[in-house]
């Protein structure tokens, strides 16, 4: 006791007086109720958890009892995989979604969980059975790509979808019943979570951040209202090792000491002084030499504690010495790796993009263990790039098939061109294309000319030709083979022997020209007939008979079977197909307009590939350049869709799999031995061939195999055979045949004996019971036991239907092949190169390094396993010149699998911020080798971090002393500095809008000094944003003002929004569940039509685009709309009054003005002024209401007021309807996130600017015509009817000049001088605080996409913009014309003398740099009805809080008495 009061007094000595120890809190939930963890763990792992019950007395016990059943199947890194996304709350999105898409199908009455077949629902055996049966007549249900599906459902049967709660009793009872009737074959099961009670908690989020920034307090923007907040007590009482609340506890009789104490410690270690600027320049190194010197175990914590305080902690830093060792170290990695932090990971997807990381790696390098490869090895594997090659493939055009028109090496018309390659070299303006007299670039159209849009492709290569590109152009013409038929009956054959004629009697430019001509004579939509072509023969040679040319007997055939053997050999596609160097062109890029743009886009692309060989000395001058460009590795013989898709299907065939068992029970008969060759040789490529070898085309497929096979060292091949029927003697006889040569045979006559036996002839004999001789006992000894388990494979792991093909490379299933599809020995060819290419040759040169046994199957595995995992960034080795001094190392635990994390950070930078926290749990998650290197800057000359920041991360859900789960994570900020004036701002995901609830503090202006407590900011999760970007197919461009809604197929407009020029660019708010996009009713859905999307959920060819969001992360789609053929010439954006979007206003206005008749919308539309405002901060709201008042008091007009509800705190929110209400007007809440793609800002002030400017063409719906912009500061003395309907003489916007009245500012006026003078070229500089906006004429003339196209490049530059709102506009004058407003509009003391008052329609209460007066003294003195208008709203806003809560004034009253009393005490 004596030691506590010696410490208390030597310490209050040196204490200084000030307020308590403060904190600020924040916590961000979800709208939606919790979700139980169980059915989050189940999504997490759906395939491993299996069914169970779930009886818990408390949460301590649920939890447990979940992790224990998930330890008994998941390895302990995958368990803490599982913990990490429970704490995170990774699937509350997932599981809430199933939520939503069941309640488009509500239960039967007294059903927790019920069966829904085809629409019609049920919660019994009987019913079920009842609706099975008639459920065909009814259409299936959707099922979405998240929905569980049980393994074994019949596809062909009925869909049954279960809605349960997983765990629950009743889900058990009906899963039994759905799950014998999957057995049966009657049903496809379907699961989606659904709870039937949800709990009235919310879910607590994490993964993001929350900053407290420093305000400037040069202009006082605090309200002086006094908040009566809640008396919170305080989350956390530990000071520097202190624990106050226990030593309260203890010595109750030293509180008020003890108090004193706490408060003297706070103030020690926060000491805000500023630093000189030569105090600043070193703290980059300082900070990481404080790092450093910390015990490794403790340096990530540290790097936590200074970067996220930084403020507090500047000055101690100050005086760390760094060492010369550090400095070097980290001059020198910097050299090797650059200067810049590394984009290690971008913090707006962080945890959750980490999280999947992090299980995907685990799971990868589990696969790779349990293949029995060491730790250091399966770092080395990793480590290897074997993703999919996203090169384009290239056909060789080296084919006598190919008419070629023109030569550019030996034609006389390009005589004049230089030959030599050298010419390359030659330096030329950019764009320019190269005339050389080499055949470097090559277009081959093939084509049927049959088919309506060979004309337009011809008259391409014609435009080409003409103009003399340096182009060589060939022709394959695709006709009926068919020798009955000649070219008096068909008009291709007809063509092909009249071009051929003219080729052999002139040349093959004259027959170009005559193919033209056919073509001219073919009416536009119609088709190529026998007499366009007789015309033009007759025409041209008069002389000649054209039957003999055209008919039965014409000796003009040549290249007629030839073309569509080639088209069928190469496998391009379907027709037409045009090909620049044996490329093919995609479909989209053959519309003429593009095919001309894409294909010199691509002449000018390859030249600098053609550049670099000529420098390099690949390719001279008397090199045959076709041969150059087709002995490129990207050449191969035929181009298969299905073996070049990047969309790939992979068997797991790692050890921890349930389907290992394709080496064991398949038995040895599974395999040709034909890989197990004498030198022991690493075969780099399997082969799986399946298919019912009882069938030719099983056989073929197999031949075609054995064939290729027979060319090739890296192949071994095997075989599974799936029969169409079930085996007996008479339908297996080839397949046992095959099975006992590979048994009983050496490898070579197994495949000699393979291939005879593939033929028809020895099959046909085969199945007459022909003699098969020396292997008689082992085809006839394992009887079907293997054929039978071949085909339970093909069943249950490849998915196959009875007797399908499929062809399995390194674990990659291709298939299931159509009954007539060709895949031959050149797909085969194809699909090694892919596989030597991308991972087989690198795979084998490093197992051969670990000499383990079966080589080839471990190549195969790793192979399987490695380009199984999703496509992401490429991996990349850093490296460094040395950490020995300059960087923080953790090392892992030994003998066990580890990550191996490098991280590069400036310690005083945002990204250590966010890093460190990070960095922290994964230490605590998994076994982690890390290396964080120090990037410091030197030379600083301001403060790096000017705010606190915490970042919300858990590694596991915590639970409290009483077995309850803790109310959710938060973050806390403890004992802060009380002097400076703070903003809270949280820093969310791209994809999270958020909205602040329940505070009663001001977060924009945070003053700790005035706060008795804690401040708890509360904020909301308020939806997820779906994106998108549209584009128009014929034209290729976004089709601006298209509108899209989003919703249900119960209520289908939920949400709206408009297309965007910018990138086609759209967004949409929503939630968890399934939606459904559509064109807004109205000039939209007259216009345009869908014509197809990417990365929805729905069919390509559907109309009804369904979207499902379930994850918390970005959702971005691709639409592609196309006009309709009789609106082809119409604008959405046309001068035509919206009146058809009569929809959109009613949608708007209903909710909050009660729905409107439509024969009222036209009056009420032209009759409503709108009125824009932003605001933040309470000062600025109580501004915002009493410009509101005096906008009110002098329109006679009815009055909409849209405000940004981004920055509104709660109390505005909660009082505006009362006010809306008492004052009669309409207002509208508007959202808009800001887009990922345009340039950030960072600071909240100038956020809000931006959103002043760059959003006006989409915040607003298409019917307001006109908005007007009225600063929230601002005082109207007129009706502004007057200005809605001012004349802006063809400007999108007009604005107020700045006033040049009031002499004694002339220093202040910054546009008189330097960039503004010479910018705006005698125009005037126009204030932001009030301004019209004609949006019709500002959408017409795409203003918003110009003035983010300026921002975009401006705002790069941190000294640009700095008026964001103001600049910008001025900035673009000459592109977006202003009309100057008379200056009576807008008078503000600042800038304008006196004597301009008596005439000022709006006053603004501009900041005053001479005078810096507060905005409050300001507006009291400048206004004076101000004050009546304060006093007016607080009246009114005492009487609402007096109605909402009678209780109120008896609190008030109290609250009165005690405020006396405590001052009576102080005095």
């Amino acid at each position: 006791m004596w030691l506590l009061w010696v410490l208390l007094l030597s310490l209050l000595s040196a204490a200084s007086g000030g307020a308590d120890s403060k904190a600020v809190t924040t916590t961000l939930t979800t709208k939606w109720p919790d979700t139980p963890l169980l059915l989050e763990a189940r999504t997490h792992d759906v395939d491993t958890l299996l069914f169970f019950l779930v009886d818990a007395d408390t949460d301590q016990a649920y939890y447990d009892l979940i992790v224990k059943k998930a330890r008994a199947l998941l390895s302990s890194v995958q368990v803490n995989m599982l913990k990490f996304a429970l704490s995170l709350r990774a699937y509350s999105s997932t599981v809430h979604s199933f939520q939503q898409i069941a309640s488009n199908e509500p239960p039967p009455a007294g059903c927790s969980a019920f069966f829904s077949v085809h629409g019609e629902k049920t919660c019994d055996e009987e019913g079920l059975a009842a609706l099975l049966k008639t459920a065909l007549s009814r259409p299936k249900p959707f099922i979405f790509k998240g929905d569980h599906q049980y393994p074994g459902s019949n596809p062909e049967a009925p869909v049954v979808i279960l809605y349960a709660e997983f765990g629950k009793a009743d889900f058990q009872t009906l899963h039994q019943v759905i799950s014998s009737k999957v057995y049966e074959g009657l049903a496809t099961y379907v699961l989606r979570h659904y709870v039937a009670n949800p709990s009235g908690r919310r879910v607590y989020l994490s993964g993001y951040g929350v900053e407290l920034a420093i305000k400037s307090q040069e202009y006082k923007a605090k309200d002086d209202t006094q908040v009566q907040g809640t008396h919170n007590k305080d989350p956390v009482d530990e000071v520097q090792g202190f624990l106050f609340g226990k030593l309260k506890t203890v010595y109750p009789e030293l509180k008020e000491q003890l108090k004193e104490l706490r408060k003297h410690l706070v103030e020690s270690t926060n000491d805000m002084a500023p630093l000189k600027v030569w105090q600043m320049q070193d703290l980059s190194f300082q900070t990481a030499a404080r790092i450093l010197a910390a015990p490794a175990a403790e340096a990530l914590s540290v790097m936590k504690d200074l970067s996220q305080n930084f403020p507090t902690k500047a000055r101690s830093i100050t005086k760390t010495v760094v060492n010369s060792e550090i400095r070097k170290e980290i001059g020198d990695n910097q050299k090797v790796h650059g200067s810049q932090t590394f984009p290690v990971y971008d913090h707006s997807r962080v945890p959750r993009s980490v999280f999947e990381v992090l299980r995907s790696e685990a799971r990868v390098m589990e696969g790779l263990r349990s293949l029995h490869i060491d730790t250091p090895f399966i770092h080395d594997i990793l480590k290897l790039n074997v993703q999919p090659s996203d090169s384009d493939y290239a056909v060789d055009i080296r084919n006598p098939a190919i008419n070629w028109i023109n030569n550019l090496e030996t034609d006389h018309r390009y005589s004049s061109w230089p030959y030599n390659v050298q010419e390359l070299l030659r330096p030329t303006f950019p764009g320019v294309i190269r005339q050389i007299r080499k055949n470097f670039h090559n277009l081959v159209i093939i084509l049927d000319p049959r088919q309506e849009n060979a004309v337009e492709l011809l008259s391409v290569a014609e435009m080409f030709y003409a103009n003399n590109i340096p182009l060589r152009i060939g022709l394959v013409f695709v006709v009926s083979d068919d020798d009955d038929i000649d070219g008096m009956q068909d008009a291709g054959v007809a063509l092909v022997r009249a071009y051929n004629y003219i080729s052999d009697e002139v040349d093959s430019q004259s027959a170009f020209e005559a193919v033209i001509s056919i073509f001219n004579r073919v009416a536009v939509g119609g088709k190529l007939s026998v007499g366009d072509v007789v015309k033009v023969l007759e025409k041209r040679f008069p002389y000649v008979e054209v039957s003999s040319v055209l008919g039965a007997d014409s000796s003009y055939d040549s290249n007629r079977k030839e073309g569509g053997a080639y088209y069928k050999q190469t496998g391009v596609g379907p027709l037409p197909v045009v090909m620049y160097n044996g490329i093919p062109y995609q479909r989209e890029q053959l519309d003429p307009d593009e095919l001309e743009t894409v294909t010199m886009q691509k002449i000018l692309e390859t030249t600098s590939f053609y550049q670099r060989a000529v420098y390099l000395g690949e390719l001279a001058t008397d090199h045959d350049v076709v041969d150059f460009i087709m002995n490129q590795p990207n050449v191969v013989p035929r181009i298969n869709p299905r073996v070049l898709s990047t969309s790939r299907t992979y068997l797991d065939l790692s050890d921890t799999s349930e389907h290992t068992c394709v080496l064991s029970f398949c038995g040895s008969a599974l395999f040709l031995p034909l890989w197990l060759s004498d030198d022991g040789y690493i075969r780099p490529v399997t082969f799986w061939v399946v298919g019912d070898f009882d069938q030719p085309s099983g056989r073929q497929l197999l031949y075609d195999a054995i064939r290729h096979m027979k060319t090739s060292n890296n192949v071994r091949l095997g075989t599974i055979n799936n029969p169409a029927a079930a085996p007996s003697e008479e339908t297996s006889r080839v397949a046992r045949a095959i099975g006992a040569a590979m048994q009983t045979q050496s490898a070579n006559n197994a495949k000699n004996f393979i291939t005879k036996l593939a033929k028809e002839e020895t099959a046909a004999a085969l199945q007459k019971g022909a003699d098969v001789g020396e292997f008689a006992d082992a085809y006839e000894g394992p009887k079907f036991d293997s054929l039978l388990s071949h085909a339970a494979y093909c069943r249950d792991v490849l998915k196959l239907k009875k007797g399908q093909k499929a062809v399995i490379s390194n674990g990659r299933i291709i298939g299931p092949l159509e009954e007539d599809e060709l895949f031959n020995q050149d797909d085969f060819l194809l699909l090694e190169s892919i596989i030597l290419k991308t991972s087989g040759e690198r795979i084998k040169s490093k197992v051969q390094q670990f000499g383990i046994e079966e080589d080839s199957d471990l190549v195969m595995k790793v192979d399987s396993l490695l380009s199984s995992q999703p496509k992401g960034e490429a991996r990349v080795e850093y490296d460094f010149a040395d950490d020995r001094y300059s960087a923080v190392k953790i090392r892992p635990k030994e003998g066990e699998v580890y990550f191996d994390v490098v991280a590069v950070v400036d310690p005083v930078t945002r990204d250590a911020q966010k890093l460190a926290p990070l960095l922290l749990v994964l230490t605590q998650l998994v076994n982690i080798n890390l290396r964080v290197f120090m990037n410091c800057q030197s030379k600083l000359s301001d403060m790096p971090l000017k705010s606190f920041y915490r970042h919300v991360l858990e590694p596991e859900v915590v639970i409290q002393a009483d077995g309850s789960f803790s109310p959710g994570p938060l973050a806390r900020f403890l004992d802060m500095p009380q002097s400076p004036l703070f903003t809270l701002n949280i820093n969310t995901p791209e994809s999270w809008m958020v909205e602040s609830v329940h505070t009663r503090y001001d977060l924009d202006n945070i003053y700790l000094e005035e706060v008795e407590n804690i401040i708890a900011a509360e904020y909301e999760l308020e939806h997820l944003l779906l994106e998108g970007h549209c584009f128009d197919v014929s034209s290729g461009q976004p089709p601006r003002g298209l509108q899209f809604t989003l919703g249900t197929a119960s209520d289908p407009v939920i949400m709206d929004t408009i297309v965007m020029a910018n990138l086609g660019y759209f967004q949409l708010k929503a939630n968890p569940g399934a939606w459904i996009l559509k064109m807004r009713k109205g000039r939209s859905e007259e216009i345009y039509k869908m014509y197809s999307h990417e990365g929805t959920d729905s069919p390509a060819e559907s109309d009804d685009i369904v979207v499902v969001l379930n994850t918390f992360k970005s959702r971005i789609i691709k639409v592609k709309v196309q006009k309709k053929p009789d609106k082809f010439n119409e604008e959405l954006l046309s001068d035509v009054t919206e009146e058809n979007d009569a929809g959109f206003w009613k949608s708007l206005t209903r909710g909050f003005t009660g729905a409107a008749k439509t024969e009222e919308l036209k009056q009420e539309k032209d009759d409503v002024i709108n009125i824009f405002s932003v605001a933040s901060g309470h000062l600025y709201e109580r501004f915002l209401r009493i410009m509101m008042l005096s906008v009110l008091k002098n329109t006679k007009t009815p009055v909409k007021f849209w405000f940004l509800k981004n920055y509104l705190s709660p109390t505005f929110k909660e009082f505006i309807p009362h006010m809306a209400k008492q004052y009669g007007f309409q207002y509208e809440l508007v959202q808009y996130k800001w887009p990922r793609w345009l340039h950030q800002q960072t600071e909240k002030q100038r956020i809000i600017w931006g959103y002043k400017i760059l959003f006006l063409d989409v915040l607003f719906p298409l019917a307001v015509d006109k908005i007007l912009f009225v600063d929230a500061d601002q005082i109207v003395r007129t009706d502004l009817k007057e200005l809605r309907d001012f004349d802006l003489e063809g400007a999108p916007y007009g604005y107020t000049p700045f006033c040049e009245s009031r002499r004694e500012m002339d220093g202040y006026r910054f546009w008189k001088s330097g960039y503004w003078a010479s910018h705006l070229a005698g125009r005037r500089y126009h204030i932001s605080a009030l301004y019209v906006v004609d949006l019709k004429k500002f959408r017409k003339i795409a203003a918003g996409d110009r003035l983010r196209g300026q921002y975009q490049g401006l705002s790069q530059d941190p000294n640009s913009l700095s008026n964001l709102d103001q600049d910008l506009p001025n900035n673009m004058i000459h592109q977006v014309p202003i009309k100057s407003l008379p200056q009576e509009w807008l008078w503000c003391e600042t800038w304008c003398d006196d004597s301009t008052k008596k005439s000022a329609k709006t006053i603004d209460l501009c900041n005053n740099p001479m005078t810096k007066e507060p905005k409050l003294n300001a507006a009291v003195r400048i206004v004076a009805e101000w004050s009546d208008y304060d006093q007016e709203i607080k009246r009114f806003q005492t009487k609402v809080k007096e109605k909402i809560n009678p209780n109120t004034k008896i609190q008030k009253q109290n609250f009165g008495k005690r405020k006396r009393k405590a001052h009576a005490h102080n005095t």
